[in-house]
């Protein structure tokens, strides 16, 4: 049996997606764009602080420094603030800080909850 892959980030939170898409397309970032509309959600970023909504959107190990081929893009929402990690080209991981209006609803199943930090390198 294969797998399940990870839901799609604009499916669970479309209006993150929408901005992300946006904000990429303003920044002179369209392939970080075209990335961002098929981006997955693995997990939460799962620190508990109430004012981060962060995500994590691909499969680096978490807590392990990116290395060569990271980069850092910072975005500039209306409010909040939103930056990403890329590596080699894929965004790995979403941080969102003080939006709350793009909280994931609350899962059912541990699928997504993950403990842990800002990952930084």
């Amino acid at each position: 049996m294969q797998p399940t892959a990870p839901p799609l980030v604009r499916e669970a939170l479309p209006a993150l997606t929408a901005e992300l898409v946006r904000l990429l397309e303003e920044e002179g970032e369209p392939d970080l764009a075209t990335c961002a509309y098929d981006l997955r959600l693995y997990a939460e970023c799962g620190c508990g602080d109430d004012f981060c909504q962060s995500i994590r959107t691909g499969t680096h190990q978490q807590g392990t420094p990116y290395g060569p081929g990271a980069r850092y893009v910072h975005l500039l929402p209306d409010r909040g603030m939103i930056n990403l990690d890329v590596l080699h080209g894929r965004i790995e991981y979403v941080e969102v800080i003080d939006r709350p209006d793009l909280r994931l609803p609350p899962s059912p199943s541990p699928q997504g909850r993950d403990e842990g930090e800002h990952p930084r390198p």
